[in-house]
């Protein structure tokens, strides 16, 4: 519906550029899906209709890989951004897209473990831009 939809220009934009140096290249419109169900209904229609699908975070990339450039449709996932899983024997976490590093490291306050400083800034989107450059990693012990 309208609160999860937007083809105003100004969020398009939004959407359409990162903190790489490419020029703007916004999507037709933003979504914000809030579930996996969601994502796969909406990525079964673009695929039906030949609409490209651009994945985004939180725009913090540096490769341009927000930018849309032959148009389509932004799917904003910063809305996914639960915490499905973590375990402390394993040294391992299993997050939504949207969770930021931040989000993430406050989750694991006082369990000994935390997501140290890497490639990635502070509010980069842990279950999407950190997998997608493969500079995801096992948590640290403090």
């Amino acid at each position: 519906g309208a609160p999860n939809v937007s083809t105003a220009t100004a969020v398009r934009e939004q959407h359409g550029h990162d903190e790489s140096m490419h020029p703007c290249a916004p999507p037709d419109a933003v979504v914000w899906p809030q579930a996996v169900g969601q994502v796969q209904e909406l990525a079964a229609l673009c695929y039906r209709c030949r609409v490209p699908m651009v994945p985004f975070g939180t725009g913090t990339g540096l490769e341009g890989g927000v930018n849309a450039v032959q148009g389509g449709v932004c799917f904003d996932l910063s809305r996914m951004d639960a915490i499905a899983e973590l375990s402390l024997e394993d040294f391992s976490v299993t997050v939504e897209p949207g969770v930021t590093r931040k989000a993430l490291n406050k989750h694991l306050r006082g369990t000994g473990l935390w997501f140290p400083v890497g490639t990635v800034g502070i509010a980069a989107a842990m279950g999407l831009g950190v997998p997608a450059l493969g500079c995801s990693r096992c948590l640290s012990a403090l």
